[in-house]
């Protein structure tokens, strides 16, 4: 279901849905069979093969979302990523990465693109002349994320999908920060758009899950390579998350009005240094945001002022919960030093810009009132214990 005049929460709700012709029931059946027919039958049916029934018609619903013709979902984020980059990338081939990049995606091409002789560069910058500056005769791929993880910086993107095509390239762009709601890279000219789904689409902090959504032509091509690395959902968490996109647009739009208030809160607060938001008049990127995005998210980052323990901080929360994931309909905070740049070396994190103190604010759908008053508590006490130290 999809036409010019649908509309998003209606998108959400029905896009993909399969019928219950037996029972007539309300909601998407579950079919939970491992093995299905192979005579007298049109679709031969296999779950590493992304076409079992509830897998069709999540990636339906999924493409619809994101504008794209076609969809397949996977078992993490992760897995979505790296299937999509090693179905366009091969032995000399070389691929172009934005500087501000998430650790996971920074990890595996550091790790593992030696090993199949794939070269790769990375941006000195966000903007789409350090994308252009980067591209060799090898090149096949431009790969961005905005809004960037953690510190929410915001890479052109019509402009960059522009370069790729100048230049004959596929471009591909990470869109979990924003989801579908707050932004439509197809629509903006990316080729490719990959979620990790157990993020926005998910949202409940209950499902772990990827997607990538394109052309036919170039899902087709994932396909191929998809299929041999079996990077499948069960079918189970496939309808979860079905069942979960169906209140995508409420949870993020209400996420995107707390995120904009707490993050206004947080650059006004004396104890706080710096606060990373693209909705925020203050940050550099306010207008492309503004011009690219249908609305700011529901993810900031900030900063203590000097001499306050950040971890002190997060332990004296009481209704946020630290926590490594984002996205739920709880708020989180965590470190990107501890947990999702991680694997980065301390150098390569500074380069980044991420700093030791930096805390990355998943905002939820609870009060606001509730939110200002838990971070105001938690900076009073840890403000009063380090007073006391000096």
């Amino acid at each position: 279901m999809k036409d010019k005049k649908t509309a998003l929460n209606t998108l959400c709700v029905h896009a993909g849905e399969l019928e219950d012709k037996q029972f007539k029931g309300a909601i998407s059946p579950l079919y939970m069979s491992t093995s299905y027919a192979f005579e007298d039958v049109d679709v031969k049916r296999y779950p590493r093969n992304f076409n079992t029934p509830n897998q069709e018609a999540l990636s339906r619903q999924i493409a619809a979302l994101e504008h794209g013709e076609k969809a397949l979902v996977f078992g993490s984020g992760m897995a979505a990523i790296s299937t999509a980059l090693m179905a366009f990338l091969h032995h000399g081939d070389h691929v172009v990465f934005q500087k501000a990049l998430y650790g996971g995606t920074f990890n595996l091409v550091m790790e593992e693109f030696d090993k199949f002789g794939i070269t790769y560069s990375f941006t000195q910058g966000p903007a789409p002349e350090d994308f252009e500056a980067c591209i060799r005769e090898n090149t096949k791929v431009l790969f961005l994320e905005t809004p960037s993880n953690p510190l929410l910086s915001i890479t052109d993107v019509e402009a960059v999908a522009g370069i790729a095509r100048k230049h004959g390239l596929i471009s591909m762009l990470d869109n979990t920060f924003a989801s579908p709601v707050n932004q439509n890279p197809i629509v903006l000219g990316i080729d490719i758009v990959i979620h990790s789904a157990t993020k926005y689409l998910g949202g409940h902090s209950d499902i772990l899950a990827g997607a990538v959504v394109g052309s036919d032509a170039h899902i087709d091509k994932i396909f191929q390579l998809g299929k041999n690395l079996g990077g499948n959902l069960s079918d189970f968490t496939v309808w979860l998350l079905e069942r979960s996109i169906k209140t995508l647009g409420l949870r993020v739009k209400a996420q995107n009005r707390n995120a904009k208030k707490l993050a206004r809160f947080l650059e006004k607060h004396p104890d706080v240094s710096a606060v990373y938001y693209p909705g925020l008049k203050s940050h550099p990127d306010y207008a492309l945001a503004r011009k690219q995005m249908k609305g700011f998210g529901g993810m900031l980052s900030f900063e203590l002022r000097e001499g306050l323990d950040a971890r002190l901080f997060m332990k004296e929360l009481r209704l946020i919960k630290p926590s490594m994931s984002l996205a739920g309909v709880e708020s989180t905070i965590s470190s990107p030093m501890l947990t999702s740049h991680a694997l980065l070396s301390e150098e390569d994190r500074k380069v980044q810009g991420i700093s030791d103190e930096l805390l990355r604010f998943s905002v939820g759908i609870e009060d606001k009132k509730d939110l200002v008053n838990d971070i105001t508590r938690a900076l009073d006490k840890v403000a009063a214990r380090c007073a006391d130290k000096v």
